[in-house]
């Protein structure tokens, strides 16, 4: 009776460790690094004017817990963000094209 407690807790136990390590990544949202070297960058994009021809509709917020799903927090510390970005003014050799928004309930992010 006893090992069916134990195993019982640690089944418990590890049910509840990985899903705050899934919520912690949920809330960790788009964090972005902007780069000057485009060999290091995840991305690299070109901003666009026409919102229809845009992959990302992105709005910046100044608070990082607001950061998700098109809502992006920019950061000085590369190792804390979520992707590492290069501005190119290519459009043809971007990996994304990327429009910038006023309204935050706007921003999407397609894959």
């Amino acid at each position: 009776m006893n090992k069916n407690l134990l195993i019982s807790g640690l089944i418990k136990f590890i049910l509840f460790f990985g899903s705050l390590i899934f919520f912690i990544n949920m809330v960790n949202g788009q964090i972005i690094y902007v780069t000057d070297n485009r060999y290091e960058a995840d991305y690299q994009v070109c901003v666009t004017n026409n919102r229809y021809e845009a992959d990302w509709i992105i709005y910046l917020t100044n608070k990082k817990y607001e950061a998700q799903g098109g809502i992006m927090f920019a950061t000085t510390d590369r190792y804390s963000a979520d992707y590492k970005i290069y501005f190119t003014t290519n459009r043809y050799e971007a990996d994304r094209k990327i429009y910038y928004t006023t309204n935050k309930y706007e921003a999407v992010l397609k894959k």
